[in-house]
């Protein structure tokens, strides 16, 4: 192999996966049902938000179940075709519903709802009880250490009731 003349660096790439939990078919893979935690980068305006709403809206006119869990107070909303009322939402739409779908909207002081997950016939929906599992990732994942960094400021009486569970930061 040649030397190259000029040796440089290339500059880091900032990428961000965009994971989703997708549930397939035993046999043939096939996709039946997508769930999509919301992260900041979906909601901001620009690529990362027109990126994800051309996906949502392929999802949606498909055959496939899809959630869609809005757990960030920050941005704008995804598009609804009504105002929901809540600091957060979840979006349940089954590919036999249509163009018509569940919402669960919550409070921030209210604990996450549990959800059915629609699966495909013969099988039942399966429950998700969204509370636990935000327990579960919050504890491994030590998302403490930087979740809060984009969410908007809490109203005072929000903000005094959340140092409760969320300890102060350092210096």
């Amino acid at each position: 192999m040649l030397d190259a003349p000029v040796q440089i660096e290339l500059p880091v790439v900032d990428f961000e996966r965009s994971a989703c939990i997708e549930i397939r078919t035993r046999r043939g893979r096939g996709l039946v049902t997508v769930i999509e935690l919301l992260r900041p980068s979906n909601k901001s305006s620009g690529e990362g938000r027109d990126q994800y709403l051309a996906n949502r809206a392929e999802l949606l006119a498909g055959p496939v179940n899809f959630i869609e869990i809005d757990l960030s107070r920050g941005f704008p909303r995804m598009p609804l075709c009504e105002q929901i009322e809540g600091d957060y939402y979840v979006l349940v739409r089954s590919d036999e519903a249509g163009r018509r779908v569940g919402v669960w909207p919550m409070r921030l002081r209210e604990p996450l709802s549990a959800i059915r997950v629609p699966l495909r016939w013969p099988h039942s929906p399966a429950r998700l009880d969204l509370q636990e599992l935000l327990h579960r990732v919050y504890d491994r994942t030590y998302y403490q250490d930087y979740i809060y960094e984009e969410e908007p400021r809490l109203p005072p009486d929000d903000a005094a009731w959340t140092r409760q569970f969320v300890p102060p930061r350092g210096p």
